[in-house]
């Protein structure tokens, strides 16, 4: 899955040759997961159609301030283009339109659009190879990355004109490559590994019945996701459940038992930066498995159990750089409790669940928690949706390091 899957991505399209290419440009950007706005320029209305992009982004294309051929004079609100995107792209930006981004002529809705934006800004250049090197194009060049603003630099290659130079604008597959590995490079959590153990496990009574629990992985699932989108390589091992992964960057370790989970966090740990420990493991098994099913021939069935495997107590101990977290989901007297379990497990940080607190526990699309850390700061944190408590427990990874 490509960094910019779910990215709003605002596409401002300036009055040169090369806006034939933006059609394409829109495709690749969608193909990535991306939602696509236009915005065009008067002039570039002669080089592609709205209609085609229209078409290809699923989103209507605007050019103009309101349609004058609308008695009503709806008004295409620049400030809410600029607010509502992620990240703005400026392809093809020519001679012209770079100069009136880097002096603030706003007379078109492009360039109102641009000045409204909060979001990082790229721009693609275009243009003849004199003009390219022309020192106001350069004097421009230079005050739009003082604003923050990214170029994308032009290509060699055949010009409009006829010359062959500097000056014609990056292949669209070359921007969003561009884009994906600048928005890559600047992710708070890049190069850093993740595991995260996710779900309940089964323990297998006789090959058709087994003793597990209500967990069904979302909390795990959604921490894995939003390390990912933080650019962390992650690695999530998860028991039964049916959610699907659609970021093809995890690495998903499907496995059954408490000792298949044991055996795949040993696997991969002494390469990992961060686990977070969201997996509900079952505390036992059945200590002898039956190899046919059971058969109702008693009232009453007695099933010797034992201990599974204490894999966050084993990581604890073989710990050297990790930053370990573990999840603990209590009854009662829960701080205390948590407490004794990030001395006894070696953790840096605990995520409390509460079952007394009404949206939190197994089963639900909500969660409030309480972080403790290894200095026993306790944070309680509102009820929020598991998404949003994804996003804290990453973010206290950011914060860590940081730090």
């Amino acid at each position: 899955m490509s960094v910019l899957s779910g990215k709003k991505i605002l596409l401002g399209i300036s009055g040169g040759i090369a806006a034939y290419k933006t059609a394409h440009l829109v495709r690749l950007f969608i193909k990535a997961g991306a939602q696509v706005q236009v915005v065009m320029s008067p002039a570039s209305l002669h080089f592609v159609t709205p209609l085609t992009l229209a078409t290809l982004s699923k989103n209507p294309v605007y050019s103009t301030f309101y349609n004058e051929e609308d008695e009503n004079g709806v008004w295409n609100n620049h400030v809410e283009l600029g607010l509502w995107a992620d990240l703005m792209i400026i392809a093809p930006a020519t001679a012209n339109t770079l100069s009136k981004m880097a002096n603030g002529n706003c007379d078109n809705l492009l360039i109102a659009t641009y000045l409204s934006a909060k979001c990082p800004v790229y721009f693609a250049p275009a243009m003849d190879l004199d003009m390219y090197k022309h020192p106001s194009t350069i004097d421009s060049f230079q005050k739009l990355s003082s604003f923050g603003n990214i170029i994308i630099p032009a290509e060699n290659g055949e010009l409009a004109s006829g010359l062959t130079g500097e000056g014609r604008m990056a292949e669209p597959s070359t921007i969003v490559s561009f884009i994906e590995s600048d928005v890559l490079g600047k992710l708070p959590l890049k190069g850093k590994k993740i595991m995260v153990t996710a779900g309940p496990t089964y323990e297998a009574i006789d090959p058709v019945r087994f003793i597990g629990n209500h967990s069904s992985g979302k909390m795990g699932f959604d921490i894995a996701l939003q390390a990912s989108k933080m650019g962390a390589e992650v690695t999530l091992i998860s028991g039964p459940t049916h959610f699907q992964l659609e970021n093809s960057q995890i690495n998903l370790v499907k496995v059954q038992s408490a000792k298949e989970m044991y055996d795949a966090c040993h696997r991969y740990y002494k390469d990992m930066d961060v686990v977070i420990a969201a997996a509900a493991v079952a505390d036992y098994r059945p200590k002898n498995v039956a190899l046919q099913k059971i058969k109702k021939t008693e009232t009453t069935l007695s099933i010797t159990l034992e201990k599974t495997e204490d894999i966050l107590a084993s990581l604890g101990e073989q710990k050297q750089n990790q930053f370990l977290i573990g999840f603990a989901l209590e009854t009662e007297n829960e701080i205390e409790n948590a407490k004794l379990k990030i001395q006894k497990k070696n953790l840096d940080l605990i995520v409390l669940n509460s079952l007394n607190d009404k949206g939190a526990g197994f089963g639900q699309p909500t969660n409030k928690v309480t972080f403790i850390d290894r200095d026993f700061t306790v944070e309680p944190m509102d009820l929020k949706s598991k998404e949003a408590v994804a996003f804290d427990i990453i973010n206290k990874i950011i914060k860590h390091y940081e730090a």
